[in-house]
């Protein structure tokens, strides 16, 4: 009987080892011979895509085109269950993302979507909240009077509904002259662009939390704009005490038409998540909250774009401007705004979302 040695032992590893390695390469091997006609037919059609070459593909490829991305995406789920080679892994890899970019993938640069948003898009997506507008809407008058209603009658509530920065001399009791020079012309623009910055960070705090409380069934939106617009009723309320009121809608009106109209549609967006969650209709809640969502986050940038509009004219034409000048210009912001969010971009259609996707 032979003794056992180091020898013996590695040498018997040897050989165990030696068939695996061969069975893991022809297996590989067999694996790819089998289906590389079918990931070289699909990476010729990528390389004439990525080329910008659709017109040189026939039919038959562009037909081809997502089977073959699912038959590769099957062949990586295979390959990386077997284990096959690194080799082999890393090219399906990057065959699979390289369809998925040209399957799924977004089709348009930065100029084209800005185009096409700006064009119609974003129209369209404030036309189809329309009922959550006029809601919001309601909601907000309803605040202002009601903020002038609680301060008519008991000026106490004027210190509760009003912040403290609003309450330096525009007081109740503050003279017509006092109130008149917090509505006074600048000297000059030094300085504003640091106040236009400060405008529009408060602003979109507002606007964005006015959008996010929506999740819970649009009511906080609702109260927060019931909120925001009994302030601005306790200080119409102030200045028509003092005989002030057209001065006072002028200063208000050159930025808000467009800061009230932004905030609007901020409310109105919040809201849209909340009643399509708990009126999903004959969709699911998810699939109702995921397409009302996708339309609210689209009204959502074209609030930041007039709150940007907003702080400007806050901030330049609202303390540089006339009495007359500022609401010619808030005048002409209103009809601006109007004008474009619903007469413009009606022929489009907007695009549903494919909830099967979800």
């Amino acid at each position: 009987m032979r003794a056992p040695s180091i020898a013996m032992f590695s040498r018997s590893a040897e050989i165990k080892a030696a068939p695996d390695i061969e069975a893991a390469a022809l297996r590989s091997d067999r694996f790819r011979l089998k289906r590389e006609g079918e990931w070289q037919r699909l990476e010729n059609i990528l390389k004439e895509l990525e080329k910008g070459r659709l017109r040189k593909l026939s039919d038959d490829d562009v037909l081809a085109l997502p089977t073959l991305y699912r038959m590769a995406a099957s062949s990586l789920a295979v390959a990386r269950e077997t284990s096959l080679d690194a080799s082999t892994l890393a090219y399906l890899e990057s065959l699979v993302q390289r369809a998925w970019f040209q399957v799924y993938g977004p089709r348009l640069g930065l100029m084209a979507w800005m185009r096409k948003f700006l064009g119609g898009q974003l129209s369209r997506s404030i036309q189809a909240i329309w009922l959550d507008i006029c809601v919001a809407l309601f909601v907000m008058v309803a605040g202002t009077v009601t903020g002038w209603l609680l301060v008519s009658r008991n000026v106490e509530w004027y210190y509760a509904l009003v912040p403290g920065q609003f309450t330096d001399s525009r007081v109740p009791g503050a003279s017509r002259e006092v109130l008149l020079e917090t509505l006074k012309v600048e000297d000059s623009a030094q300085g504003m662009s640091a106040f236009a910055a400060q405008l529009f960070a408060n602003n979109a705090g507002v606007s964005i939390l006015a959008f996010a409380l929506g999740f819970a069934f649009g009511i906080p939106s609702l109260m927060l704009l019931v909120h925001n617009m009994a302030v601005l009723g306790a200080m119409l309320w102030l200045y028509s005490s003092q005989d002030l009121t057209w001065e006072f809608i002028a200063w208000l009106s050159v930025h808000g038409t467009t800061e009230l109209f932004a905030i609007l549609l901020a409310g109105a967006a919040g809201l849209h998540i909340g009643r399509k969650m708990a009126f999903p209709g004959q969709k699911s809640i998810l699939a109702s909250a995921a397409e009302s969502g996708q339309r609210a986050a689209q009204v959502m940038v074209g609030v930041v774009t007039m709150l940007i509009f907003a702080a400007l004219l806050e901030a330049f034409p609202r303390q540089l401007a006339g009495t007359e000048a500022r609401a010619i210009i808030g005048t002409f912001m209103l009809i601006f705004w109007l004008a474009y969010f619903f007469g413009f971009g009606r022929r489009g259609k907007y695009p549903k979302i494919d909830e099967a996707a979800l």
